[in-house]
């Protein structure tokens, strides 16, 4: 009895702050930052008065960045042939690596049974670029060429060795799956910009690798499911059912979604499951789409001389050039985050060949990116991310030869860059020693680099948490703190 009582003054409640004549939900959201709205906006009926995408909190400050594009690359680029020029490794080449500069810094377990260590030069020479001398790899020219917009990180570490746990690690903040990554954070906190699509947009590029991913990195975990990043396909048509039946015109989908809205908040208005709201929305969010896709992916509009920049496989769909190029569209509508996975830079054999084949994918294209936004005005508010999970060993993997060597995993260092989104353009932060193995100055865990970035977002990450099953979670987890060096 008891329980029906609090069932039946808990839908009383709900009843009256939906339906009070003083607007409550209302007056409360003019308080809260305000979410925008698609220049095209297309609202249905049934959706008219819904505020299904308005933000949950306030910005703690003035935000710098809008929306994001993450450029995440899957398996760790190796920092010695990148970014993190080391001239000791080419004089030491094929000498064992010092056992003080070894450790007791963590090893995978392909390496366990291996007794000799030998460095391993660069695979590639490196050459200075931009007003500030910034040493960059031949294998990145198109990267290099904008090195002065970017913000260049060289002591990025995180504890997770292994690839899963490390994407998930850098993605929600954890090690194990069932936390939000931080694509669901941002659309749950700040809401989207543009009715029409979700405020979270996930792509895989093909062609990069055959290293699985979990869809886990893109997860909603205990938010409510709508948060979840939408995976575009890396084919012609990337949402799938855009298109009607034949027979079925779109008045008949608006009546479909229309009863199945009724028979939903009958459900809702029973169990009062958040998960049946989000059901609501996610239909509703899928019909707009399809007046929004279609648009988006139809590059007929794009000038020859802006396809060429992004390189020769722009027009491929699932490339990593189609799907930055795409990229740059959502962030035109003004989409929240939007994250691109390329595989294919887990290089434990074979690096030379592995590591050009994973660059010529994807150096012209992220250098694009950047150029692309900045001359339509974008760059300033929207926030490039270029990195991995973790970065590899200075010392050879296997047996050390000119062709075969490859590099194992390595947790202690490694290289990101930002651009844009109130970043510091042209600034080089952080310094690992001789070998690149160990960060000797201004250090930089994963949880900085996440509490930085809602920094630009103008929320204070400590304060910005989600109570689930009597805890509050956070994007840090427990710790992390902002680098203020790196913001403009």
């Amino acid at each position: 009895m008891e329980e029906q009582y609090l069932r039946r003054q808990s839908a009383h409640r709900r009843d009256f702050l939906k339906g009070s004549a003083l607007g409550l939900g209302s007056i409360a959201l003019q308080g809260l930052l305000s979410c925008g709205r698609a220049r095209d906006k297309v609202v249905s009926p049934a959706t008219a008065t819904d505020d299904v995408n308005q933000p949950l909190v306030h910005p703690h400050f003035l935000p710098r960045a809008k929306r994001v594009i993450y450029l995440f690359q899957a398996g760790g680029p190796s920092q010695m042939e990148l970014f993190d020029y080391k001239p000791r490794l080419y004089a030491m080449h094929g000498q064992e690596i010092p056992e003080s500069v070894v450790g007791k810094n963590r090893i995978s377990g392909m390496v366990s049974n291996q007794y000799s260590f030998p460095l391993a030069m660069p695979a590639a020479d490196f050459s200075r670029w931009g007003a500030n001398g910034t040493w960059m790899s031949e294998l990145i020219p198109h990267t290099a060429s904008i090195v002065d917009d970017l913000c260049v990180v060289r002591s990025m570490f995180t504890e997770q060795i292994n690839h899963e746990p490390a994407v998930i690690f850098t993605q929600t903040g954890n090690q194990l799956s069932g936390r939000p990554c931080m694509g669901s954070w941002l659309s749950y906190g700040l809401g989207s910009l543009n009715e029409n699509l979700p405020a979270f947009i996930v792509m895989l590029s093909k062609g990069g690798g055959d290293q699985p991913i979990s869809n886990a990195s893109w997860s909603n975990g205990f938010l409510p499911s709508h948060h979840q990043g939408v995976q575009f396909m890396s084919t012609q048509e990337p949402v799938p059912y855009l298109n009607n039946p034949d027979g079925v015109d779109r008045m008949d989908r608006r009546h479909a979604l229309d009863y199945l809205r009724r028979f939903d908040s009958l459900q809702n208005n029973l169990w009062q499951d958040p998960e049946i709201e989000s059901q609501i929305r996610q239909h509703e969010m899928a019909y707009r789409m399809q007046m929004a896709i279609p648009e988006i992916t139809d590059l007929s509009d794009e000038p020859q001389h802006i396809l060429d920049m992004y390189g020769h496989d722009v027009l491929k769909p699932g490339t990593f050039a189609h799907n930055c190029i795409i990229a740059r569209r959502l962030a035109e509508r003004d989409v929240r985050f939007v994250q691109l996975y390329h595989l294919g830079w887990d290089h434990h054999g074979g690096l030379r060949s592995g590591i050009r084949r994973a660059t010529r994918q994807t150096d012209q294209a992220s250098a694009a990116l950047v150029k692309d936004l900045k001359q339509r005005g974008l760059l300033e508010d929207t926030l490039v991310i270029w990195g991995g999970e973790f970065g590899r060993t200075s010392f050879s993997q296997g047996k050390l030869t000119q062709e075969g060597f490859g590099r194992d995993h390595h947790p202690g260092a490694y290289t990101i860059w930002m651009a844009g989104g109130g970043t510091k353009a042209g600034l080089v932060y952080g310094e690992t020693d001789d070998f690149a193995h160990n960060v000797v100055k201004d250090r930089v865990h994963v949880h900085d680099f996440q509490a930085t970035i809602m920094h630009l977002l103008g929320i204070d990450h400590e304060r910005f948490t989600f109570k689930s099953q009597g805890r509050r979670y956070r994007l840090t987890d427990v710790s992390g703190t902002v680098v203020g060096p790196l913001i403009a």
